[in-house]
């Protein structure tokens, strides 16, 4: 089958770690031998490269097309102009993006379905792209694009509208299709298709060698991310306060690293927060690894995959009772959820957790239960359903 992947949510040679998991997904479907694609991952348009301009420059900086693990990936500019952005994205996106699809289907990529990743504005776009290129949907929800867009009035309808023309609809948790039912999807056949982690990169380390290679001693939580309020990194270094022998290692890059590097200051445990910046995943499994446990105070979440990576690195995890993230954490070798989300209730999980440690090896055999294999082979078949669906019509 020829699939057509189209997201935002995907690495390009400037962010490489910007959708992984995206990239991480696709690339256990191509491993099946079943599938051929090509990826469209448009990016705003922005007309100076020059690093006075921040993340705009990036997308500047971003190739027209480039070649990622063997797919060929394709990235259409469209114009997201300021303010009203956010009502035109999936208008503009599809607009820009036609001419390149039509390029590829004259030089003989006829796909045969078209594979968006994120809700909106991807899964609006690409089913208007569908409806001009005459081909079936399926678009996979991932987390803010249901638990946040939706409650903005004109993205919500057209994430209905999308919602109701797409072939097939998959969410990565059980959460965001009751929140789908809950905003007005009425369909029954919105398929629940948790994301797996990648058991070979993700694997224990020797942890005392670790350990010392890196720097870390005393009990250590690890809280990665990017850089912003919803991920809660803020609520982390707070609840330090109330650990006076833990240490925090945050990963990750973003616009409030001066202002959680100043809250650290401010509340005097400067000396016990390292700010590791961002990290290859080869190198975030090292800390994985050797860090206690994974923290994740997050504010919303679909199917958070460092919790995974840590447990199948063997490091239980804390984190916030929230939305997908309680389907993850089912028995005390996967971790702790914390009774609220706040940096008291952190402390108390890291207290619970501490005073009932799971094994390692009983944390990574918990995560295998988490394989692609099963998810993988569900995706393949849902996209053979709907080929043969479009092909009967």
């Amino acid at each position: 089958m020829k699939i057509l992947t189209f997201s935002t949510l995907y690495p390009n040679a400037v962010k490489q770690h910007h959708g992984i998991f995206t990239e991480t997904a696709l690339k256990k479907v191509m491993e099946t031998g079943t599938i051929e694609t090509v990826v469209v991952a448009p990016v705003p348009w922005f007309p100076f490269k020059h690093k006075m301009f921040g993340d705009y420059a990036g997308f500047a900086k971003v190739p027209k097309e480039e070649m990622r693990m063997g797919v060929r990936v394709l990235h259409p500019r469209y114009f997201l102009p300021p303010k009203m952005g956010m009502h035109v994205a999936p208008f503009l996106m599809a607009l820009a993006s036609r001419p390149a699809i039509a390029r590829l289907m004259d030089e003989g990529f006829d796909f045969d379905v078209i594979d968006a990743h994120y809700f909106y504005p991807d899964g609006v776009a690409a089913t208007l792209l569908g409806r001009y290129f005459n081909k079936p949907v399926v678009i996979s929800a991932l987390g803010t694009d249901i638990n946040l867009i939706p409650k903005f009035y004109l993205p919500r309808k057209m994430i209905l509208w999308a919602g109701k023309n797409a072939a097939a609809v998959v969410t990565v948790c059980e959460a965001l299709k009751t929140e789908l039912k809950k905003i007005g999807l009425a369909r029954e056949d919105i398929m629940p298709l948790r994301n797996g982690v990648d058991l070979e990169l993700f694997q224990p380390v020797d942890r005392l060698v670790t350990r010392s290679e890196l720097g870390i001693s005393g009990f250590t939580l690890l809280s990665v991310g990017y850089l912003v309020a919803r991920k809660g990194h803020h609520r982390a270094i707070a609840a330090l306060q109330l650990m006076p022998d833990v240490t925090l290692a945050i990963a990750g890059g973003g616009p409030d690293e001066y202002k959680l590097k100043k809250l650290a200051m401010d509340l005097g445990v400067q000396n016990r927060v390292k700010f590791l910046g961002v990290l290859s995943q080869k190198e975030l499994c090292r800390y994985y690894g050797a860090c206690d446990a994974l923290v994740l105070a997050s504010s919303r979440e679909g199917w958070a995959n460092v919790l995974l990576e840590s447990m199948a690195c063997g490091t239980p995890v804390v984190a916030s009772n929230i939305w997908g993230t309680p389907e993850v954490i089912t028995s005390p070798e996967a971790g702790v959820l914390m009774p609220s989300n706040t940096p008291a209730g952190i402390a108390q999980a890291v207290a619970h957790l501490r005073s009932n440690y799971p094994l390692h090896t009983t944390t990574r055999a918990y995560a295998e239960r988490f394989s692609w294999s099963d998810t993988t082979a569900k995706k393949v078949g849902i996209y053979s359903r709907v080929r043969q669906q479009s092909a009967s019509v």
